[in-house]
């Protein structure tokens, strides 16, 4: 068997990107009104203040604005409550992004529920969570957004097929399983807890890594000819997935880096600018 086709995430986020600055440029013409992403960091965080420095620059290339908030570590879950709810209620600022980790001393559902799901672009809310389940209108996470974009994109259709999640948390694997259910997909999620993973992943005509384990899924556990998205992002550009064995087996795989971290971004700042075209009602 051929080695597996690359699924090439930054050409494509490249793309949407392009048609999301084009969208922004356009609302703006019509409406003078430039579609506002906030963003919120609690501490210095290093990876956290690069990873949001990142999404600024890319959200001025798109045509949206950005405003960011820095807040101190301590800052309680009262004042970080505080500051989402004055954000949410400001009629300037379209989307709002809480940036991970906030300190063990947050209540981080407390903080994502003060986010106005019209704003919840980055798909954290309850609300938001539901609408996915449900097929209903809103915003999806991220990442599992920018998944099924993917797998759009290289004619991956779920429906029918047995899709493994490999990871269970809230804005990452729970999620990108409800998506894939939505488009009759038969779903099994996989946690710490899973016993014989390989068995189970084995079976899988789509793997979602996402558990935050380098190199936890091994080419042999790919069953022939099926996809392999790693969602999984570990020190030194690895996945959780162990890429060269992983290649050998698989039809299409994602890289690491280049696959689904572009798509992420790329998905917050298409939904921005929607966020903002509903809210402007134009």
């Amino acid at each position: 068997m051929s080695q597996a086709q690359l699924m090439d995430g930054t050409g494509l986020a490249r793309r949407i990107v392009d048609e999301t600055a084009k969208r922004a440029a356009d609302l703006t013409e019509r409406t003078g009104v430039a579609p506002c992403l906030a963003t919120v960091l609690v501490g210095e965080d290093p990876a956290s203040v690069t990873y949001v420095r990142m999404k600024q620059n890319r959200s001025r290339k798109a045509g949206i604005e950005s405003r960011h908030v820095a807040l101190p570590a301590g800052t309680s879950t009262a004042e970080l409550v505080g500051t989402l709810t004055a954000l949410s209620a400001d009629p300037t600022v379209h989307g709002i992004l809480l940036q991970h980790p906030m300190g063990h001393h947050i209540d981080e559902r407390a903080a994502f529920e003060a986010i106005a799901p019209k704003k919840d672009v980055d798909g954290v809310t309850l609300a938001s969570f539901s609408a996915m389940s449900f097929g209903l209108p809103g915003f999806a996470s991220c990442t599992p957004g920018g998944i099924m974009r993917l797998l759009d994109e290289y004619d991956v259709d779920p429906a029918g097929k047995r899709a493994v999640v490999v990871g269970r948390s809230a804005i990452l694997g729970k999620p990108v399983g409800m998506l894939l259910l939505g488009r009759d997909a038969t779903v099994t999620y996989c946690h710490s807890r899973t016993a014989d993973l390989s068995a189970v992943v084995r079976e899988a005509d789509i793997v979602v890594a996402a558990v935050g384990r380098p190199r936890l899924i091994r080419g042999e556990d790919i069953k022939p000819g099926a996809v392999v998205v790693d969602a999984g992002y570990n020190p030194g550009n690895i996945g959780d997935v162990d890429f060269d064995s992983a290649r050998e087996r698989a039809s299409l795989i994602t890289p690491v880096p280049g696959g689904v971290g572009p798509m992420t971004i790329a998905t917050l700042l298409a939904q921005t600018v929607e966020a903002a075209t509903r809210q402007t009602g134009a």
